[in-house]
Parts: C-alpha cells; structure tokens; sequence
C-alpha cells in the first residue's frame, strides 16, 4: 500500500496514537489543531502541556511520545473560512484518511463530519472516536472513566481493596489500534471498490471487547465474585503470582500439571510434591496455603537464583522490571525508536508494535514532534495561499 496522506484533529492520546501507527508506516500526518481561544494560557493539544517542559512551552513530555513525526496547523474551525480551509487542505493535498476524536456533537458545528467531508472526497476515509460512538454524540471520552463504566476498576487490585486503573491507558491505546485497523481495512476495500468509508470507533465497545475472559464465565456458571479483584493471582491457574524473593519480586506462571510436575521436581521446590497439589482444581483448593508456602521458599533465595531454577523445569517466569530497566531489556534495545531535541537531545521511544520498511530506511530516528502550529504557513502555502492572504487570516485569528 503507497504511503497515504491523513489529516487528523486529534488530541489527548487515543487518535493520536493511531495516528502515530500510520507515522511508523511513513504516511503523511497533519495534526490539526484550534487557535487559541480568548484569554486562553494553552493552545491547541491540551497534551502540549502535560509533564516536564523538553522544548518550549508547548512541547512537554508526555506530548513528545506519541507525536514525533508529525506535522501541525492550527485552524479556528468556528469560523466558515476555517472550515473552507480544511475543505481546501482535503482537496489540494489528496487527503486519504480524515481523524478526529473530538466529541461527535461537535463535527456538524465545526464543518468535520462525514457527510460535509465526503463531498469534497468522496472516497474519503473517515474514521472517529469517541467514548460511545456517534449514537451517544454528547459523552465525553476519558480512559479512567471508561475503565470504571465497562469494568476493569472492578477487577483490578487487591481483593481487600479498592477498585484501580490499570497502569497503561489502555482503553485509549486499545481504541487506537482498533482505528488504525479500521483504516488499513477501508484502505483495502477502496482499492477494489472505489469507494470512501465511514468509521466510527466507541472506546467502550473496544473496552468491553475484550472482556474475553470474564463476561461469558458469568453465563458458564462462574458467581462474580470468581471474576471480581485478584491482586496478582491467576483467577484459573494456580499458583500463578508474584512472589517476595531475597531481592525483589518474581512472578511464576505454573499454567498446567505438567509445569507443576516439573516444578516440584526440582529440588527447590520438592517440598511441594504432595498428592493434594498434583491438579489444578486440587490447587485451587488450597491455594492461600500454596501460596504462602512458596512465597517462604522464594524469600530464601535471589531472583537469579530462583530463574535458574525454573529455566531448568521451564517454567515461564520474570522478575518484576522496573520500569526505568525496561528500555535496556535486549529486544527493546534493539527496535526501541528515538527522537532528537531541538536542541540535540536524545529521546528514546517505545518500539512499533511491528517494524516497517520505513523504520529501518530512516534508522528508526523520527523527527521530533511538531511546535504549535509548526507548519501551518509550508501548508497553506502548499495549497496555494499567498503570503499576504496567510498574513490576513493570522491577523484574523482564523489561522495561528
């Protein structure tokens, strides 16, 4: 598939990030964003402001990550020339594929929804997220917030706790990968049929889909409180968990008798080879008591020591990474991304979910992420505005 050209009036994390999918791929993104609004101290993404400062004041670091690569114009799309300028940007740039995550409520209001874009390409690829899709237009999108509303919180943490979020925002990442999976798809289809689609992507559809594990036990004979908040543990397999060791954390995974047989064998652990432990449903049993028992072997013993060990029988394991060790783990060493400052600096990013072709033609080194309106005059000039008509519409705010 050629390299496609996106516009996109994304902010926050979800479109942003499947955007980003599309910048591993070498397409074409133009993040559009507002001009400010009167009295107004942040302009645009309100992500541009989130974390350390890393290169002025509307470049901090939880902004960099998921836009580098990029480039940025500021439209006033309240404004009818605004919004015939984004016309004109779809039309005069070839735009394949338009984004926005912002509320559906708001598309026909600021000229962005599909039919009024679709008739300017009419096999445009039109792709949204919002927090329930377009059928629910006025609820706003939060990843916490959809963790709470479809469940997660309520099996996240410890039993005798309460609810958490998962660490990663991962309703947010969830409905971005199912966006660009989205738009590869519709892709595909227009090049047999000729035809533009529009996509419309609920992050709590998404979040729910993937409840795989959960919501059909509740039909299977499984009570809540089976599914509900485990800390670390398994909720089938048992003794799946994280155990103290001499030295930190270690997290075991004995998913089957025959690991567990394994497991006992070695003499670490031989102690555990009794004939109440040799099922799972055994296990299940007394697991509280299995698990303190194993807990007061692995404290005897260092995670290298204890890794060893389960190698031998393998057994799949880890030691808990802290999150700062992460980037030197050797397969993230070699396909981590990175980035350069402004001013020199070196940013490392988290891999692709896949390499590309054009990762490795470009090194894996993207361009750092767009300033603020960064390339709003290359852009309107490239369409065909003259410097003096660019002039007027920034003297108007209509620009920025």
């Amino acid at each position: 598939m050629k390299p496609q050209v996106v516009l996109s009036m994304e902010q926050a994390l979800t479109m942003t990030y499947a955007t980003l999918r599309c910048v591993h791929l070498g397409w074409r993104v133009i993040k559009l964003e507002s001009t400010p609004l009167p009295g107004q101290m942040t302009k645009g993404d309100p992500n541009r402001y989130i974390g350390r400062p890393v290169a002025g004041e509307d470049r901090h670091s939880y902004f960099v990550a998921p836009n580098p690569g990029k480039e940025a114009i500021a439209i006033d799309l309240k404004n009818e020339e605004g919004r015939e300028l984004v016309k004109r940007l779809i039309k005069e740039l070839n735009v394949d594929v338009f984004c926005t995550n912002t509320m559906p409520a708001r598309h026909k209001q600021l000229g962005v929804d599909y039919e009024t874009l679709r008739n300017v390409r009419e096999d445009l690829i039109w792709c949204s997220i919002s927090a329930m899709g377009i059928k629910y237009p006025r609820v706003p999108g939060y990843d916490p917030v959809m963790q709470a509303l479809c469940g997660y919180m309520d099996i996240t943490g410890y039993p005798d706790g309460p609810p958490l979020q998962c660490g990663p925002p991962l309703v947010d990442l969830k409905a971005g990968d199912e966006a660009f999976t989205q738009i590869i798809l519709a892709l595909a289809e227009r090049m047999e049929t000729g035809k533009g689609k529009m996509i419309d992507i609920s992050m709590a559809q998404v979040a729910v889909s993937w409840l795989q594990t959960f919501l059909p036990m509740l039909d299977m004979g499984s009570p809540p409180s089976e599914l509900k908040r485990s800390g670390n543990q398994h909720r089938q397999f048992i003794p799946v968990n994280v155990y103290k060791t001499a030295d930190g954390f270690i997290y075991i995974a004995v998913g089957s008798n025959p690991q567990w047989s394994r497991f006992t064998k070695m003499p670490m652990f031989e102690e555990l080879d009794q004939e109440c432990y040799c099922t799972n449903e055994g296990r299940r049993e007394h697991q509280e008591e299995l698990y303190a028992k194993i807990e007061a072997i692995t404290m005897k013993h260092s995670c290298a020591d204890i890794s060893m060990v389960l190698e031998e029988a393998a057994v799949p394991h880890s030691r808990i990474t802290p999150i700062e060790d992460v980037f030197n783990l050797l397969f993230v060493a070699e396909t981590a991304l990175k980035t350069m400052t402004p001013d020199g600096g070196t940013v490392r990013l988290p891999p692709p979910a896949q390499g590309t072709e054009y990762l490795e033609e470009i090194n894996g080194t993207l361009p750092f992420a767009p300033a603020y309106g960064e390339h709003t005059d290359a852009l309107l000039k490239e369409i065909g505005l003259s410097a003096k008509k660019i002039a007027s519409l920034r003297e108007q705010g209509i620009v920025a």
